[in-house]
């Protein structure tokens, strides 16, 4: 949860690098990038977090507006409070999630995904540190997801994962593999420094 200006800054810093983006603020209009375009709604979403837990009402307040444009225009519904450090959206496109959702530290998000309380029930999802979930999954109910957990396209979560560093795929999702986010980020670092 962002409290302080050094929060702020801290969370920012963290996410911007994952977009490669510099903020280079412009008097005139341009076609953005889909990086520069979730960047922008990254910082957005961060400093409404930010106004909205220290009662900056009237900052607060035209942060929101923006952020639904945003929001609607893009369909990215995340509510405030939900991601710890490091949230990295992967393309643009519908994301959906439950405003009570727990996420720890750097999760990656693919389009079309849903982390949603589930049937009748209004229990959300817990999901750890260093998740991937892939494109279309569904994380649904009072499900609790270990760190390192990777999803697969398009698997539906209805079950607590406990074990670390698996990846889970299928519907209902299920173990498939002992490769992890920690290998998929490990690799994915050995591609980008070649």
């Amino acid at each position: 949860m962002i409290k302080t200006k050094e929060d702020l800054k801290e969370f920012l810093s963290c996410e911007l690098k994952k977009y490669n983006v510099i903020r280079i603020k412009t008097l005139i209009p341009i076609n953005y990038s889909e990086k520069q375009i979730l960047g922008k709604y990254t910082v957005l979403l961060r400093k409404c977090e930010y106004y909205f837990n220290n009662k900056k009402k009237i900052r607060y307040a035209f942060k929101r507006f923006r952020l639904n444009r945003y929001r609607l225009k893009y369909s990215l519904h995340i509510p405030l409070n939900c991601f710890d450090k490091g949230l990295h959206i992967m393309h643009l496109g519908p994301i959906l999630v439950n405003e009570n959702v727990k996420v720890g530290k750097n999760c990656s998000l693919h389009i079309n995904t849903s982390i949603v309380a589930g049937g009748l029930d209004s229990s959300t999802p817990i999901i750890g540190d260093n998740v991937v979930i892939g494109v279309g999954a569904v994380v649904l109910g009072g499900v609790s997801i270990a760190n390192y957990t990777a999803i697969g396209a398009n698997a539906v979560v209805n079950k607590d994962v406990i074990e670390e560093n698996i990846a889970i795929a299928g519907v209902p999702a299920k173990k498939i593999s002992n490769n992890g986010s920690k290998e998929w980020n490990k690799d994915y670092k050995e591609l980008r420094n070649k």
